[in-house]
C-alpha cells in the first residue's frame, strides 16, 4: 500500500487535532490482538461542526460532509493512539448514526462520505469496511452524525 500520508498531501487534507472528549470514556481501545474500538466521533472540526437533521435541516450532501468530518475525527484518534495510520491493517467494521427526520431513509447514502474517504485514503482492501448505518431521532448537541470504527493494525 501507498503511503497513506501522501494521499492525504495528494488530496489537499489537513488532519484535525483529536477532538475533545464529550464524556468519561476511552477515545480508542485495544482489544483482542491488534484491534482497536475507536468512540464515536461527530463533525465537529474546529469549533465549526454540522447541527440538523436529515430530511429536515440538512441535504444528502451536507450530512455526507459531516459523516466525512467524523472520519477524519476517527483518523485523529487512531493516529495519537497508534502514531502512524500506515500501521492500519484494515477497518474491520462502521457504525454510523444519522440525525434523522421520522420520514428520512437515506442513511446509507449519507454515511458514504465517510466511507468513500476511507476507500479513497487506504484502498479497497483496507478502507472499504462492513458497515451499519441507522437513522436515530437524535444525537449529542444536535450534531448531524456520529460514527465509530472498529479496525485491526499491524503486530
Amino acid at each position: 500500500m501507498a503511503n497513506v500520508y501522501d494521499k492525504i498531501k495528494e488530496k489537499g487534507i489537513t488532519l484535525p487535532a483529536p477532538p475533545p472528549k464529550g464524556g468519561v470514556y476511552t477515545p480508542v481501545r485495544e482489544f483482542g490482538t491488534n484491534l482497536l474500538y475507536c468512540s464515536g466521533c461527530g463533525p465537529d472540526l474546529g469549533g465549526s461542526t454540522v447541527i440538523g437533521k436529515l430530511g429536515r435541516d440538512l441535504t444528502v450532501e451536507e450530512g455526507q460532509k459531516a459523516a466525512y468530518n467524523c472520519a477524519l475525527n476517527l483518523l485523529a484518534n487512531i493516529e495519537a493512539k497508534i502514531g502512524d495510520l500506515n500501521k492500519i491493517k484494515r477497518f474491520v467494521k462502521v457504525l454510523a448514526f444519522v440525525n434523522s427526520a421520522d420520514d428520512f431513509v437515506q442513511q446509507p447514502q449519507v454515511v458514504n462520505g465517510a466511507s468513500s474517504l476511507l476507500v479513497e485514503l487506504f484502498g479497497e482492501e483496507i478502507g472499504c469496511p462492513a458497515r451499519s448505518a441507522i437513522g436515530t431521532n437524535a444525537l449529542p448537541g444536535g450534531i448531524a452524525c456520529e460514527i465509530e470504527v472498529l479496525l485491526e493494525v499491524e503486530a
